[in-house]
């Protein structure tokens, strides 16, 4: 799954076995994949890949988006184009260990993408800070990267995340699927998108299905646990640049939880900017409510920019 918790799936269901995988057309995907420019960085024997857009801006840092569990650069399919046109040049890895990059060297949760991805940006923009923004475990990844290494951001946008320490015991289990036969993989699909990731019903079809389908099948970290624990707060400390903080108001991970989880940010961010609740949406508020994200996150560049 795409989320704090793609590392809950059923554990207990059988394991993989050599049976086909469902999988969907996406001629979006497709799309934006071709108006895209392709570069790699080091990872351990392989690489990390990255998908950048638009064009470089003297006086505007590069806005790095990085993607949830079980997922890829289209977590960010609704998002790419209206960034551009609000003036940002946008890059986005596939995080070692999802999507077409190499796992990473050692280990095999957050914590094991924190130096791989420190190269990637240094090799990519020198010195130059980034403006961060992370979605699910990759807005772990980013709390736990720029913990250990402040420099390379001007400022972090953290977007329902977990490992905050406020929800004990899972919210949300999913369901096992590779077990199971392509035609009932997918309604396996279908009902972890809904219990998890968004909370209309309606859009569990078309693109997010393609997205989902196509980021799961090729995910390589399926034992990470990190996310049940609180090391993002205990790592927020060593984030010196402005941190703002954005969750759907109906993420399936805290519900019932939303003022605890503000309060744990507030109690262990040095420069906490405020967290921004979006109506109408679940987890994935990127992709379900995209003009309503695309202006809450603005704003929170446009302050932590101050």
């Amino acid at each position: 799954m795409a989320a704090g918790v793609e590392e809950e799936e059923d554990t207990t269901a059988p394991g993989r076995d050599d049976r086909p995988v469902a999988s969907l057309p996406s001629p979006e995907i497709d799309r934006l994949r071709a108006l895209a420019q392709r570069h790699t960085t080091p990872c351990g024997s392989g690489e990390t890949v990255w998908h950048s857009w638009g064009e470089a801006h003297a006086n505007v840092p590069p806005l790095v988006l990085l993607h949830g569990g079980s997922g890829s650069w289209t977590h960010w399919v609704r998002n790419i184009e209206p960034l551009v046109a609000a003036g940002r040049q946008v890059w986005i890895p596939d995080l070692p260990g999802f999507g077409d990059s190499a796992t990473p060297p050692t280990g095999g949760d957050a914590d094991a993408l924190v130096e791989p991805m420190a190269d990637g940006l240094r090799a990519l923009f020198g010195p130059r800070p980034v403006d961060l923004v992370g979605f699910s475990f990759g807005g772990l990844t980013a709390g736990l990267l720029l913990a250990a290494h402040p420099e390379l951001a001007r400022q972090l946008v953290v977007v329902g995340a977990p490992a905050m320490g406020v929800v004990a015991e899972r919210p949300v289990r999913l369901k096992g699927w590779r077990h199971l036969p392509p035609a009932e993989q997918l309604d396996m699909h279908r009902y972890n998108l809904a219990a998890l990731m968004l909370r209309d019903p309606a859009l569990v079809e078309g693109l997010a299905l393609e997205v989902h389908v196509g980021n799961v099948v090729r995910d390589r970290m399926t034992r990470r646990r990190l996310a049940r624990t609180d090391i993002l707060a205990r790592s927020l400390p060593a984030v010196t640049c402005p941190v703002h903080v954005i969750y759907g108001e109906d993420d399936a991970l805290y519900q019932g939880f939303m003022a605890e989880l503000e309060a744990a940010y507030a109690a262990a961010t040095p420069d906490f900017r405020g967290m921004v609740l979006v109506a109408g949406s679940g987890h994935w508020v990127q992709f379900e409510r995209p003009e309503a994200f695309l202006r809450e996150l603005l704003a929170a560049l446009a302050d932590g920019a101050e």
